[in-house]
């Protein structure tokens, strides 16, 4: 069986960088009662990951990059601006 293939992306962004990596999706455990999940793209910071979107094979760089960057906007940058973060 082979392996996924994981695509890594890393954003500088207003002056940080970020780093993205895909993940395969996976398909429900019934025993652990655990539903399928899609393949989806990750933010990774100090050991812990926070889904950001659906993965899509073969994305434009730039687009994907302007998708985390509008990402970065809403949930970071925000948020910090609002106490949240």
């Amino acid at each position: 069986m082979s392996r996924p293939i994981v695509e890594q992306r890393r954003l500088m962004y207003r002056g940080r960088e970020f780093h993205f990596v895909s993940y395969e999706g996976l398909p429900a455990n019934v025993k652990r009662a655990q539903p399928a999940t899609e393949p989806a793209w990750w933010l990774m910071s100090a050991g812990t990951r926070w889904e950001v979107m659906p993965f899509q094979p073969g994305r434009d760089e730039h687009e994907l990059d302007r998708a985390f960057a509008a990402w970065l906007d809403r949930h970071v940058f925000q948020a910090a601006a609002e106490g949240r973060g």
